[in-house]
């Protein structure tokens, strides 16, 4: 019930219509951007979100939502509902997950964030900074969804972009595992038996973002 009020906080006012129609897990689609951000002094302080949601979850996402022109919603009219979406999500670490050098790095709350709409997609924008910004040789960042609900895709176009990093780092990019026969059946079956947010089996799923600075 907890990830339900959640993605209810993305504003999917009518969570239970998705529900009950939709047959199998994910039943929300986000195409995603990414922006590594660096400092001055070669340390990585925050991950810069851009998240474009499928246009069924943005249609519902907006009803209740006044706005002044019929089909279009101003940055303003959609304020509120930015809040909600990052107030909701925080218990459940924005789907982002990062390690430096192996340790776990943590994310403070997030800022400069809103929703735009253009061309009926929903689209939010948010930057997580870390608690402590740090200079790793190796920093892996997953976006993912432990129990599978949402299902995050790498754009195509520019998925993942490096600001201000030292020039001998280097960026990599991993796609999520393709399901077997096997776990598309257990992906079919989540809505009987839904996945517990502590369960590892969605971190196979994971958007994988490594920067290697020797």
């Amino acid at each position: 019930m907890k990830r339900v009020a959640a993605i209810a906080g993305l504003g999917l006012l009518l969570l239970s219509r998705l529900v009950v129609s939709a047959s199998a897990h994910p039943h929300v689609w986000v195409t995603m951007h990414a922006e590594v951000q660096y400092g001055a002094d070669g340390r990585m302080f925050a991950i810069r979100h851009t998240w474009a949601f499928d246009d069924m979850f943005s249609t519902y996402a907006l009803q209740g939502i006044a706005h002044a022109r019929k089909g279009q919603y101003t940055r303003e009219e959609l304020k509120p509902l930015a809040k909600v979406n990052v107030t909701s999500l925080k218990e459940f670490d924005f789907f982002t997950y990062a390690k430096a050098d192996g340790r776990k790095a943590v994310f403070a709350d997030p800022v400069d964030y809103w929703l735009d709409y253009n061309d009926s997609i929903l689209t939010l924008h948010f930057t997580l900074p870390l608690k402590t910004p740090v200079a790793a040789k190796t920093m892996l960042i997953e976006v993912y969804d432990p129990t599978i609900f949402v299902d995050f895709e790498l754009a195509k176009d520019k998925p993942v972009t490096l600001s201000g990093a030292p020039p001998q780092c280097r960026l990599s990019v991993g796609l999520p595992h393709q399901p077997t026969a096997a776990e598309q059946l257990r992906l079919s079956q989540l809505d009987a038996n839904p996945l517990d947010p502590s369960d590892t089996y969605g971190e196979m799923f994971a958007n994988k973002i490594q920067v290697q600075c020797p």
